[in-house]
């Protein structure tokens, strides 16, 4: 549990792991901050987009829709590897999930199923939109996977958390899937492996 870095921070953090950095438009202020709090921050939560198209995923991202308005994460991870980042702050990405994931989480524990949901998300995780069609088909380049690896690193390493702190919209949220295509495990073990 921990405040959340600044802006300036989030930004240096990503460039030290080794990560290329897009900074789109106003991202340092935008944010839902008046829709509730930002912090205390206890983890990184990684989904796919559902889109194709740097461009398309990107302003998607930033904007959001009609019923759910932007920014939708904090950085976009497109197939290529770079992170654009398109908010920061409060975010519209992670929704109600369930507590006893989120204690989990806290402690660095194995992950309970996700059988309720009760607790703002957007509050508590860091989050990154990857593109990806999220049909289990589309591709994930390995230039990719990599940048979701050190974007989730860089956060742990900055707050001092292991690999458990970094989940998966579909470990949060009963009846979501993303994202598809790789296993959280997977991607848990490349973060441990990266913070060694």
């Amino acid at each position: 549990m921990a405040p959340p870095m600044s802006a300036s921070s989030f930004l240096d953090a990503l460039r030290d792991e080794g990560l290329t950095v897009v900074q789109v438009g106003d991202w340092r202020t935008h944010n839902r901050n008046d829709k509730g709090d930002w912090g205390p921050v206890n983890g990184v939560m990684i989904h796919h987009t559902v889109t194709r198209g740097t461009d398309t995923t990107v302003r998607l991202c930033k904007d959001g829709y009609e019923s759910l308005p932007g920014p939708l994460c904090h950085g976009v991870i497109t197939k290529d590897g770079k992170v654009h980042l398109v908010g920061y702050g409060r975010a519209n990405h992670a929704g109600l999930g369930d507590d006893d994931v989120l204690r989990a989480v806290v402690a660095e524990k194995g992950l309970p199923p996700d059988n309720e949901a009760n607790t703002d998300g957007n509050r508590h995780f860091y989050g990154f939109e990857c593109e990806n069609l999220g049909d289990g088909k589309d591709p994930w380049p390995e230039a990719q996977l990599e940048a979701i690896e050190k974007a989730a690193a860089a956060i742990c390493r900055y707050h001092g958390w292991g690999a458990r702190s970094v989940i998966g919209h579909l470990e949060w949220q009963p009846g979501k899937i993303d994202p598809r295509g790789f296993t959280m495990t997977e991607m848990r073990e490349r973060v441990h492996d990266r913070l060694k």
